[in-house]
């Protein structure tokens, strides 16, 4: 249908598509202006009119007949007068200038031209020569909406195209060739299955990763690189993978890339692994060559020590059965009058049993009325097409091959799954097995489905899967670390965490230049009231104006926000550093506990929990967000430290809060990065929430410190003065030794007078006043300067100032550590205090020369500017601890064998010199 025009000059239409085969379907949205556009306005008309276009789109996919049916769409806009002052010059530039006005489309509407399912936009301009010159620019998602631009050579005739050059190469096509569907429309059939399982066609991702990071760089400054994601794809061959694209016509369902991308934090480029169901082929099941390419990619990123991406979307293991053997079985019934009395077995004839390979079937003979049936004991199917890949307990032994390898993986590199659709059994479990997980509003992590847990219990209790594993149920029970609305949010959210990862797991994260100062001060200051701990963290707008936090502006992400509550863990910036972070809840917040439609009598429970507690749901998620911080990320952590204690009511008790709040010990234990321990201002850590974050226990990696408004001891004071003071005996001895009044009355009372009731009198009146002198004696133990004169805190800090105190601490150690991780790699036996004691040794003149409080600064930029002294340092020592060795090797040998070898080493060496002039 045409629509009316919407302003001087321009009009639109649609049009619906139908391919031959029935499987291809297509909305087209054109446009026809007579606007003159100038080369100052094309980026800006373009913009305009591709938003347009997809208003028309939008209103086109809500008509009822193409709404259960998921079409394509692609754009083509005609601008009729030429560009003035053009010319053939101008080419490059007008499509770099189309390609700008694309990418805009992409980073502020992504998400819109995904759901809307747009392919291929066109735009065909006059650029301004004699005669006009027409320009075909054209950007198809399956190139990752790069921009391409087209001189048209026209029919002298009909005016009509005849051929299209490539401005860039110089490459001829025909006009059949130019017209010819986009790979994304040809594959439309695919992409339609994926989204009716809630999911992407997993080909688009690496396009929908491009989008992502054109966004990003385009906050982050104008210039967009040209080229932001290379995929290889990587395909199974004899058992391992080699670089091959496919372009979409896997035969198995699981797809791998290693893909560099460029982002703003590695420009240069920086190396993943991505694994993905597709959910097209078999349903995305695993079966034996799913769980194999998996397996082989996971194993590969292990290896090289980089991030391992998974796309969860997915049916759980194949299950199948031998298709050839349905035709050929037959069934001996107890009587064939009246087969509800049941069968004896099932057999095959004597020539079907012929025609199967020799391990297909495992029978015995049975001769009956002079035919030989062969009774069928187990069925096999081996050497036949239908079990090729798998469908049974061979699938489950794939399933248990890949669970451990990303147990594996997680402990040895960075992983992270992103649920884009269902997760099934082993997809559900790979999921939680590689620990950090992104989820989809539409993709439920369950382990087996609805209609089979109704069938066991007999009646129609569950109806979604939502009910058994969406989000409503893995927010809370702290499985999803985030939850996004579609794809596109969901690669943002991919990005985002990784931009906080190290390239691989030997180096440090990547540390940026930092818009927000490091040396600006804290402004949102925490009060004794309770407040939003993420103000802290991240700043908050007061009364219109912003009042920064601890963290750089805008850096600060929160992860596992639905699940315990009371503690907030995530990740951000503190002068361009990346740290992990874990801070206190000090309001009362909620825990739901949602019924379980198969208990009939089962109703919703809402639990209260205290602020500056720690209860077991959010011990775990402590333990959980420390173990994480280690593994893979190798993030510095800070965490603020104002807990009053564990809760140790029955219920907890009994809910394991002991358990957990021990796995917050294991995770510092074996903690390897840099571990700051802050009580922030009117912050407090007392009794057992001390114990467990006490830097004894891991010397080589946490340091404390507490504010000078922070408090610290076993009881609050209110309670250390029932026990100080013996409930008021010692507050009464006091009172008498200060009081004026009790002194004249003592003194009254030693000449004999009777004056016991006045005594009591007065002491009852100061009593409340001196139990607040007891309480403020208590409170002065608990203080700053006490906790760094007994050796438990490093220093005591100035709220206001402490983002740059901490930054070049946590800097300096973070790059202090990473040597001596290089040098214990370099020299296998060296413990990490000897590997520390040389990296002193090797910053001990830069740290002497450094002005008072600069130390810290000094060094840390010292290592930085000075690769090449570093790793000269890494090489002496790893030479020493060679000859050390050879020594002890030389020495350990009989004294009649010594010189031999002694006399063989000095002649190999010879050679060796020899070779290498």
């Amino acid at each position: 249908f045409t629509v009316s025009p919407l302003e001087h000059g321009r009009i639109f239409a649609m049009d619906f598509g139908v391919s031959k085969d029935k499987k291809t379907e297509v909305v087209f949205a054109r446009g026809a202006s007579h606007v003159v556009m100038g080369l100052d306005t094309f980026a800006s008309s373009i913009s305009s009119s591709l938003l347009t276009s997809c208003d028309f789109i939008e209103r086109a996919m809500l008509d009822p007949v193409l709404e259960n049916r998921h079409p394509a769409a692609q754009i083509f806009l005609h601008s009729l007068p030429p560009i003035p002052d053009t010319t053939q010059r101008d080419f490059k530039y007008l499509q770099v200038l189309f390609g700008s006005a694309v990418q805009q489309l992409m980073a502020e509407s992504g998400s819109r031209v995904l759901k809307l399912r747009i392919a291929k936009i066109e735009v065909k301009v006059w650029v301004a020569t004699s005669p006009p010159t027409a320009l075909r620019l054209v950007a198809e998602s399956s190139t990752g909406w790069e921009a391409a631009a087209f001189q048209e050579t026209l029919d002298a005739f009909t005016g009509s195209p005849i051929s299209f050059k490539n401005v860039e190469t110089q490459e001829e096509c025909s006009g059949v060739e130019m017209l010819r569907q986009p790979v994304e429309t040809q594959r439309s059939s695919k992409r339609t299955i994926a989204r009716r399982a809630g999911s992407t066609y997993i080909y688009d991702f690496p396009a929908l990763l491009r989008i992502s990071l054109t966004k990003l760089w385009m906050k982050s400054c104008d210039k967009v690189p040209v080229k932001l994601v290379v995929a290889r794809e990587l395909v199974l061959q004899a058992g391992e993978l080699v670089e091959q694209e496919q372009g979409g016509n896997n035969r198995i369902g699981m797809v791998v890339w290693q893909c560099t991308l460029v982002t703003p934090e590695y420009p240069e480029g920086r190396d993943i692994i991505l694994i993905g169901n597709d959910v097209t082929t078999k349903a995305g099941s695993f079966g034996v060559e799913e769980s194999e390419v998996f397996f082989k990619a996971s194993e590969l990123a292990r290896k090289k020590g980089i991030p391992r991406i998974y796309i969860a979307c997915n049916s759980g293991a194949r299950i199948g059965g031998v298709e050839e053997l349905k035709a050929m079985t037959q069934v001996e019934w107890n009587d064939k009058n009246d087969l509800l009395k049941g069968f004896k077995y099932l057999y095959i004839s004597d020539d079907d049993f012929k025609k199967l390979p020799a391990q297909a079937v495992e029978s015995h003979p049975e001769t009956v009325n002079g035919q030989t049936r062969h009774v069928l004991d187990a069925i096999m199917g081996v050497g036949l097409p239908s079990t090729k890949g798998g469908v049974g307990v061979e699938c489950l032994q794939g399933s248990g091959l890949i669970a451990g390898e990303t147990s594996r993986a997680y402990d040895e590199t960075f992983t992270l799954s992103y649920a884009t659709g269902r997760s099934v059994g082993i997809g559900a479990y790979l999921n939680r097995l590689g620990q950090r997980n992104i989820q989809m509003v539409n993709g439920p992590m369950i382990l087996t489905g609805a209609d089979m847990l109704n069938k066991v219990l007999g009646q129609q209790v569950y109806t979604t899967l939502d009910q058994l594993g969406g989000p409503h149920i893995m927010v809370p029970n702290g499985v999803t670390h985030e939850l996004v609305q579609n794809d596109q949010d969901g690669v943002e959210a991919i990005l985002r965490w990784l931009s906080y990862v190290p390239e691989n797991v030997l180096t440090i994260p990547p540390l940026i230049s930092s818009k927000d100062p490091v040396a600006r001060k804290v402004q949102f200051t925490p009060t004794k009231t309770p407040y939003d701990p993420r103000h802290m963290l991240g700043g908050v707008k007061v009364d219109g104006e912003w009042q920064g936090g601890f963290c750089d502006e805008g850096s600060f992400h929160e992860y596992l926000a639905g699940w315990g509550k009371s503690v907030v863990v995530g990740r951000g910036r503190l002068g361009g550093l990346p740290v992990g972070i874990v801070s206190v809840e000090t309001r009362s917040v909620e825990r739901h506990i949602p019924a379980d439609p198969q208990e009939t009598k089962s109703s919703d429970i809402i639990e209260v929990q205290a602020g500056q507690v720690w209860y077991p749901d959010s011990a775990y998620k402590t333990a959980t967000a420390i173990r994480d911080f280690n593994r893979g990320e190798q993030l510095p952590l800070i965490i603020f430290a104002n807990w009053r204690g564990f809760s140790g009511g029955t219920r907890d008790m009994f809910g394991e809060v002991l358990k957990y709040g021990s796995m917050i010990v294991d995770a510092l234990v074996e903690y390897k990065q840099p571990v700051t321990i802050y009580i922030p201002p009117n912050g407090e850590l007392r009794g057992g929430a001390w114990v467990v974050l006490d830097p004894k226990i891991n010397i080589e990696q946490i340091e404390m410190f507490a504010d000078v408004e922070a408090r610290g001891g076993i009881l609050e004071p209110p309670a250390a003065a029932e026990v100080l003071f013996k409930k008021d005996k010692h507050t009464v001895e006091m009172m008498h030794r200060c009081d004026d009044k009790l002194k004249e009355l003592d003194a009254r009372q030693a000449k004999g007078e009777d004056v016991a009731k006045d005594v009591k009198a007065r002491e009852k009146l100061l009593l409340p006043v001196y139990q607040q002198v007891a309480t403020q004696y208590c409170d002065l133990h608990d203080r700053a300067p006490r906790m760094k004169s007994v050796g438990v805190i490093r220093e005591g800090l100035k709220w206001e100032e402490s983002r740059e105190y901490l930054h070049w601490r946590i800097r300096r150690r973070t790059q202090e550590n990473s040597i001596a991780r290089q040098l214990m790699r370099a020299v296998p036996n060296m413990s990490y205090a000897t590997a520390m004691a040389a990296v002193t040794d090797l910053c001990k003149d830069v740290a002497a020369a450094a002005a008072a409080g600069g130390e810290d600064k000094a060094v840390a930029l010292w290592i930085e500017e000075h690769p090449k002294e570093v790793q000269s340092r890494v090489e002496t020592e790893r030479h020493r601890a060679t000859e050390e060795e050879i020594y002890k090797l030389v020495s350990s040998l009989p004294s009649s064998k010594r010189a031999e070898v002694v006399r063989d080493l000095v002649g190999y060496s010879r050679v060796a010199a020899q070779a290498s002039a």
